[in-house]
Formats: structure tokens, sequence, C-alpha cells
């Protein structure tokens, strides 16, 4: 009797241990499942999203970047607050370039034309055409005034937008190699064992 109670309580110990298990690797399934569909969200949405919606997350996330949305439209005579120097920046990118949203590299290349070390922007190929005045003149002055670090950071933004990355977790199990002590640490060194002639050596 006694035996049979013993292993009756280290078979649920043994049960607990594994349900357990499977209560934390159900959790962190969940968790990561629920990632993936944000991220799927957002991939879908950065694929679908206006240049002015755009713009519009640009400068939430960058308040000191000037607008320059003070232009007239040629359609209602008034002006047209979302046709900023961001949206144009990003409808010459996309849809007069026809370069990828996607890539640093590609953005890099749209702020090279403006600076003048690239492709020289002709107004009749920039997004203004809905507009009294043409703002390609102004937009490219606004822009090499930029620092570089505001032009880094606008590269960085647009990408975040048009390329969202999923979300990494910290789940992983600690590697059994921190765990270990390297041979020469468990190992402790011999003394150096005194050899016939070494005090002669050791002579003045």
């Amino acid at each position: 009797m006694r035996k049979t109670l013993i292993l009756g309580n280290k078979s649920s110990k043994w049960l607990g241990i594994f349900l357990l298990s499977l209560t934390i690797t159900w959790a962190a399934m969940q968790i990561e499942s629920t990632q993936l569909k944000g991220w799927g969200i957002k991939s879908v949405y950065s694929q679908t999203i206006r240049p002015e919606q755009a713009a519009e997350i640009v400068y939430e996330k960058l308040p000191n970047l000037p607008k320059e949305n003070n232009y007239y439209s040629t359609e209602t005579g008034e002006i047209n607050p979302n046709h900023t120097l961001i949206s144009r920046f990003i409808r010459y990118h996309k849809d007069f370039q026809r370069r990828s949203p996607k890539y640093r590299l590609d953005w890099k290349v749209t702020l090279a034309d403006y600076l003048g070390v690239n492709q020289s922007i002709r107004e009749s190929n920039y997004p203004g055409s809905t507009l009294t005045s043409n703002p390609l003149p102004q937009d490219i002055e606004v822009i090499r005034q930029l620092s570089r670090r505001q032009r880094q950071q606008l590269v960085d933004s647009l990408v975040e937008i048009y390329n969202p990355q999923p979300q990494t977790t910290n789940n992983q199990p600690i590697s059994n190699q921190t765990e270990k002590t390297s041979p020469e640490e468990t190992t402790p060194s011999s003394p150096n064992i005194s050899q016939p002639g070494d005090a002669q050596l050791l002579a003045p």
C-alpha cells in the first residue's frame, strides 16, 4: 500500500509538470500568433496606404519637418492642406520614378535627386499639376536645408511605414554554453615542479 501511494504521488507530480509545460507552450504560441497576425495587417495596410496618409504618419513622428502645404488648388481655388512636402516627396518617389518604398537605398536615391547629385527633377515630372504654382523649386530648397539627421529620420520613418517588420520575441532558451564552464576554468593548473639546476638559474 505504501509503495502504491508513493508511485501515485510521483505520477501526480510528473503529470502536473507536464500540464504546466503544455500550458506555457500554448500561451507562447498564442502570443506569437497574435503578433504575426498584427504584422500581417500592417503589411497589407502598407501596400494600400495613400501618400497623404503616409505623410501624416511621418509628420506625427517628425513634427519639426516643414509641411509646405500653403499652395492653392486649381480646382477649388483654396489651399489644399493635404498637399504637403512629404506627400509630394512620396508621390515623386513612387508614382513618377517607380521606385520601391520598402528599401532605404531607394529613398536615399530620391533624396539624391532633391540634393542635385543624381537625377535632375523637372517640373513636368513632379506632383504639382493640381496646384496654381508648382512647388518643386521650394521643395528642393527645403529638402536641402534639412540636416543630415533629419533626412535619415525621414528615410527610417518611410521604411517603417512601407516595410513593417514583425516583432521578435525573447522566448529563446538560454544557450547551454552559458551554463558550461570551459576546461581551463574547471581544470586546476598543476604547480611547476622544480627541475635540477633551477636554483643556479635564479641565483645572482
